[in-house]
Formats: structure tokens, sequence, C-alpha cells
């Protein structure tokens, strides 16, 4: 299981970046493994000032073909290429981004030692993208005005450690080992039955994050998102411009802490600000009269999965 488990942002305006807010990006951190959640205009100074090396991100994940959320890749990818990295680089995305960046690529970045490889996912379906030994991720269709995807981050369940003592006494061989570790009892040489939950240590609960970009607010999401540990919503608006937020394709605050609500889930955070708003505690409070638990999404800040 895990060590670590968190979500760093790199970017939390919508649209348009300011003197101090960025457009979208964020680094998922599982284990010292580093996935980048969009790309927005300005990613790369944003992983210099988190001191997140540029090599350690091998996977990137594009939610839509909006430019407040993959602007940045073009310069990110060069840089990547004149630090001299070798490893190939995946982006998981709409399949139209492949059309965009590749003559971008081939003019810019045509001697980069490094493939970067375009993994396209269908946007309408619930579909699993991505999966290693520790982790999976999947799309979730979200409501916006051109196609887009959210993400759900979700940890295997670990296998269940074998105690010490009963190795030492019992020796059993690697096949019972592994049969142990998958939840099967052991049976001594005496036939006696021993109880897998008496000489196993279960393994903590898998963590989920669940990403939910630019979106009106996601209803259909709400039984894939159901009990995660962090649900990041967007928060374009606050409820004052609740019928600006529906004919943008945003949610406000509120309705973000309403889906947070209705989802079961441990802790929200909200972000994709409005440069209109300049008191960012608006939105804080906002969705705090809804859903307590909940986290105002800025640059810098860091949520630690436990």
């Amino acid at each position: 299981m895990s060590k670590t488990f968190s979500i760093t942002i790199l970017g939390s305006n919508s649209a348009l970046p300011t003197s101090e807010r960025y457009p979208t990006a964020q680094v998922l951190n599982v284990s010292e493994r580093f996935f980048l959640i969009d790309c927005g205009e300005g990613t790369q100074i944003q992983l210099r000032r988190n001191r997140i090396k540029f090599s350690k991100i091998n996977h990137i994940f594009i939610s839509h073909l909006h430019g407040d959320h993959c602007f940045g890749l073009i310069g990110l990818i060069s840089t990547m290429g004149l630090l001299g990295r070798i490893v190939d680089l995946h982006i998981h995305c709409h399949p139209d981004l492949e059309k965009i960046l590749v003559p971008q690529l081939d003019y810019f970045c045509k001697d980069m030692p490094f493939k970067v490889i375009f993994d396209c996912f269908d946007w309408k379906k619930q579909d699993m993208i991505y999966e290693d030994k520790n982790m999976e991720v999947y799309t979730i269709p979200l409501v916006h005005r051109v196609p887009t995807v959210g993400f759900l981050f979700k940890e295997k369940v670990a296998e269940r450690k074998v105690r010490k003592e009963f190795v030492f006494k019992y020796q059993p061989s690697i096949k019972e080992i592994i049969a142990i570790k998958h939840g099967e009892p052991y049976y001594t040489k005496d036939g006696e039955l021993i109880l897998n939950e008496d000489i196993t240590i279960e393994p903590p609960k898998p963590l989920a994050y669940a990403f939910c970009t630019d979106t009106r607010p996601a209803k259909k999401a709400i039984d894939q998102i159901k009990d995660v540990d962090l649900l990041y919503h967007e928060s374009t608006f606050l409820k004052e411009d609740k019928k600006l937020a529906h004919k943008t394709y945003h949610s406000t605050a509120e309705q973000a802490a309403n889906i947070a609500k209705e989802a079961n889930v441990k802790q929200l955070m909200i972000g994709h600000y409005s440069t209109r708003y300049k008191d960012l505690s608006l939105f804080l409070e906002e969705a705090k009269t809804v859903f307590e638990n909940t986290v105002l999404g800025r640059e810098g800040v860091v949520v630690t999965l436990a």
C-alpha cells in the first residue's frame, strides 16, 4: 500500500491566468510515482516552484481541449527534451489532441530523444485507461461545452501481510504463503485449520481521488465517485452567478458541495475560479454551508490522504 498519496495544486484558476493564479494543473504523487493532471499555461514554472522533478512525470492526463487545460503541454515537452529525457512520455487524452500536438512536435521538437505516446480514450464512457500493479485510472464522463472527462484514481487492494511469528513456527511453503496472502486459511501437517485472519495483517483501505474538472454539476458521476477519499470538483462561480454557471457549463461552489454530500465523499477540494472573483474565501464559505469538510484549492496547496 502507498506510503504517499498526495495532490499538489499547480493551477487553480479558470480561463485566464492572473499574477497569482494559474490555469488548471495538478500533480498526484502515489508512492513517488507522479501523474500530471491537466497542463495549463505555466505548468512547468509551477513544477519548478513546487520542486517536482520533470523526469518523474511519465503520464499526463488531459481532461479536455480548452486552452486553460492544455496550453502548457508543448512548452513542458520541449523542456523535457532539453533536459535530456529519454523515457517515453504518455499523454492520455481525447483523440483530437494528437492531431493538434503532433505538428507542433514535428516543428519544435524534431530531435527529442524520447517518444510522446498518445493513449486516446473514448470520452463518452467510464473506462479504465491506465493500470499498474498499485493503481487504476478511470475516465468520468462530464457535461461541458466540449468533450470532457474527469479522472478517478483508485489504489488496488493490497495483499494481506503474513505474520512473522506464524512463518517461523509453521514454515509454510512459498505456494502456501501466496495463498495465505490472497485470503486462504492454512492447514497444519496435523490437519488443524488456522483461519486467515489469525495469521495475517489486513492491509490499509485503498485510497481514491476523483478529479471532476469543467462541468455542470456532475450528477451522472455520483455513483462512480461515491465514497472517494478526496473529490476535486470545479467551482467556477458563486451561487449568485448560478445562471451564468449553467449557461457556460460550469458549477458553483454550492453545487460542488452538493455533489460531494450526495456522493458521500470524505473531503472536497474546490477550484477553477473565475477571474472575476478576487476574494476566494467566499467560495470556501459557500461550500462549507453544505459540506463542512471542504478545502480551497490554491497554488502550492498539498492535500495528503492517509
